[in-house]
């Protein structure tokens, strides 16, 4: 039998294209009505009543559904960026290492990761876990995202004219970023990176970078070893591609548009000793609800293998 997935907060723009994601997936999706979405007693007996909920809400709301879910053998998927680094959840990027997908597929609290660290802890994470990049190395981190990074109220406002002539938005200059702390978590920074996003005036798709002078790495590291060191940690792996080594010339965000797919690019100048990390994907796949997908296919093995225990009732 399928698993039964409650997909609450399903009108969000995750939520959406999470529910397109999933035709013809071997999942068995409930949502609710209309008039019961904001029904706490709805929403808790749907929490309480599937084998999989997948929390497509803002933090404080996830914080709630979560305390809602009392029956044992309910597995949670949070969107949501309130249990990202929290302890007692398994952070959703299969690709972290290699017992990520093993430790993902047991877990009953999984956090779907952010859009932005996606991209930046892939970069990242490997490469320190080399020992190449210093721990305290200090980092700044630019990335451009489609507008429905904003969620519907975003799409709304740009699609409907509100924000047309707005080419570029840069935000977060306060510096508080809610990604910056996962981004360090997952990336195993001992200091908290300068982040710098921003939207553009396009629907979808992420180009990351953080620029590097290789003088201030590991002794010995060159453009190429930064690459290689990539290159060995995703090899064989069906989302994170490499492009081949040297400067691509032009990186198009919406190049992975609907697609699960990361290309990971590094860009070196031998002659400046500079390099640059780069990270395309597309913000509501792998960044959202396609990675959203990639986890609960992880997480259905212990439910269609019995090893967790069906919905009560």
């Amino acid at each position: 039998m399928d698993p039964i997935l409650f997909i609450d907060g399903d009108q969000g723009t995750t939520g959406l294209d999470l529910q397109r994601r999933l035709l013809g997936q071997p999942f068995r999706v409930r949502t609710l009505p209309p008039e019961q979405r904001k029904d706490p007693d709805a929403r808790r007996d749907a929490l309480n009543g599937c084998d999989i909920a997948v929390l497509c809400l803002p933090d404080a709301a996830a914080r709630e559904a979560v305390a809602w879910v009392d029956n044992p053998a309910v597995r949670v998927l949070d969107a949501s960026s309130a249990h990202r680094t929290a302890p007692g959840w398994v952070y959703g990027l299969p690709e972290l290492d290699t017992r990520q997908p093993a430790c993902i597929a047991a877990a009953t609290r999984v956090s779907n990761p952010g859009c932005y660290p996606t991209a930046a802890v892939a970069l990242l994470r490997p490469l320190r876990d080399a020992g190449l990049l210093p721990a305290d190395l200090p980092l700044a981190i630019h990335a451009v995202s489609g507008y429905s990074g904003q969620g519907r109220a975003g799409v709304e406002r740009f699609e409907g004219g509100e924000a047309a002539a707005t080419a570029l938005q840069v935000y977060g200059l306060g510096l508080e970023h809610k990604h910056v702390p996962e981004i360090q978590h997952h990336a195993s920074l001992a200091e908290r990176p300068v982040f710098v996003p921003a939207y553009g005036n396009y629907r979808q798709g992420i180009v990351l970078t953080i620029a590097l002078h290789l003088r201030l790495l590991a002794p010995g590291s060159t453009a190429a070893r930064l690459h290689d060191c990539l290159a060995a940690h995703y090899a064989g792996s069906e989302f994170i591609e490499l492009q081949a080594a040297g400067a691509p010339g032009e990186l198009d965000p919406q190049a992975l548009n609907g697609t699960n797919r990361m290309r990971l690019t590094v860009a070196g100048n031998d002659r400046t000793g500079q390099v640059v990390l780069c990270a395309v994907l597309d913000n509501l796949g792998k960044g959202a609800a396609g990675a959203a997908v990639q986890n609960l296919a992880l997480m259905a093995r212990h439910v269609e293998t019995g090893r967790v225990p069906g919905p009560a009732g």
